[in-house]
């Protein structure tokens, strides 16, 4: 095991140890094919499925009906996004998303425009939020569909998704909320009812990678996808493959555990998160970027000035793991897109750190952080003339 402190949960979870006990049956005792109607092996594997997903249906307060299982996250943003634009184009070929989405999203809507479609790119607010105004200008007869991120994965900042889903279905438009960083984090039952598709990754709430889920509301209804993956008709003809067991039993199992402990747990959180924001924010000028009025539990996103982020980054790699951003953009040498969509100055950006805790973090871990952190930032600026040289107020 590493000797580093762990503080980058949202870019992904340890599985836990239920978790996986949960799925071990299912790779070499209950192996059989849950689409084998035939034999006893089928039968098993079949009637373990349909119990994982009654626990997430009952955990999230939806229809089964409404579940499909996929890879995760950014195959559930390909799935709604391109279904939606090829079911409803003779509506119309309008988007409309946000600046400050995730890379899953921005990318998928690029590759809609160069087939035809139009994006609308919504500013946001110094906090990262899409202001009502401006969506309410943005909308227009031939907008389809509305993707607006519910929490956001640097920052921690959340959307008023409430008022956002008004507007948006008042215009006849369907909305899609990436909500995979809240899941396991804050409740989610009522935000479901507001949207008619959202997005989750089993890796993000302690349970297995390369298994999650898209929430179609009344899937049975005007909101069914075109087939994804062609197949062999599997999960309603959606997304033909073999489904798999292990992964699902899994994936509700780690929503089931996060479920019934999410209140105390996110007190916990908020109180590591808290006393992690405020010793950092004590570094002379270091600034806090998750300010909203709601945001996630166990998020803090801060900013060095006068610090270089490369070298910083490099520095804190050898004694604690955290990120300058989504995991998924880590190949970019840009600044996060979502800082800069927020006003920040591209030099602050760079020397930008996301902190994110959970479930194993304790008091101590905190205290080590900033001890770290403070220490290095100082380190850091001893070696930049532009410090020395600094205004003074």
């Amino acid at each position: 095991m590493y000797q580093q402190l762990y503080l980058d949960y949202n870019a992904t979870t340890p599985c836990a140890e239920e978790v996986i006990d949960s799925m071990l049956p299912y790779f070499y005792e209950d192996f059989g094919n849950p689409s084998s109607s035939q034999h006893p092996y089928g039968w098993l594997a079949k009637s373990a499925v349909e119990e994982a997903t009654n626990s997430i249906a009952r955990c999230l307060g939806i229809s089964t009906y409404d579940i499909i299982y996929t890879s995760g996250s950014t195959e559930t943003i390909n799935m709604v996004l391109k279904g939606i634009a090829q079911k409803m184009q003779s509506k119309g070929k309008h988007i409309i998303t946000s600046k400050a989405e995730h890379k899953a999203v921005l990318d998928t809507c690029a590759f809609l425009e160069e087939r035809g479609y139009e994006v609308s790119y919504l500013e946001v607010d110094s906090h990262g939020l899409v202001t009502l105004e401006t969506l309410r200008k943005a909308l227009r007869p031939d907008t389809i569909l509305v993707s607006i991120l519910y929490a956001n994965n640097e920052t921690g900042n959340i959307q008023p998704l409430d008022e956002i889903a008004k507007l948006t279905h008042e215009n006849g438009s369907l909305l899609f909320s990436d909500t995979t960083q809240a899941l396991g984090k804050v409740a989610l039952t009522n935000v479901l009812q507001l949207v008619d598709f959202a997005c989750f990754s089993g890796h993000k709430v302690y349970g297995p990678k390369g298994i999650g889920l898209a929430y179609i509301k009344d899937n049975q209804d005007a909101n069914r996808l075109p087939t994804f993956i062609q197949g062999g008709g599997q999960q309603k003809g959606q997304r033909g493959g073999t489904i798999n067991t292990p992964l699902i039993v899994g994936l509700a199992k780690a929503i089931e555990m996060s479920c019934e402990n999410l209140e105390n747990e996110a007190r916990r959180l908020e109180i590591l998160r808290d006393t992690l924001e405020d010793g950092l924010l004590k570094i002379e000028l270091a600034i806090s970027n998750g300010t909203a009025q709601h945001r996630l539990p166990n998020t803090v996103h801060v900013s060095f000035p006068y610090v270089d982020g490369t070298k910083f980054l490099t520095a804190l790699s050898s004694k604690i793991a955290v990120s300058s951003g989504s995991a998924c953009n880590s190949a970019s040498v840009e600044p996060s897109h979502v800082l800069t969509a927020m006003g920040v100055e591209r030099s602050l950006a760079y020397a930008s750190i996301r902190f994110s805790i959970g479930r194993y973090t304790t008091i101590s871990d905190i205290e080590k952080t900033i001890e770290i952190v403070s220490n290095e930032v100082l380190k850091q600026r001893e070696s930049n003339i532009l410090w020395e040289r600094r205004p003074i107020s």
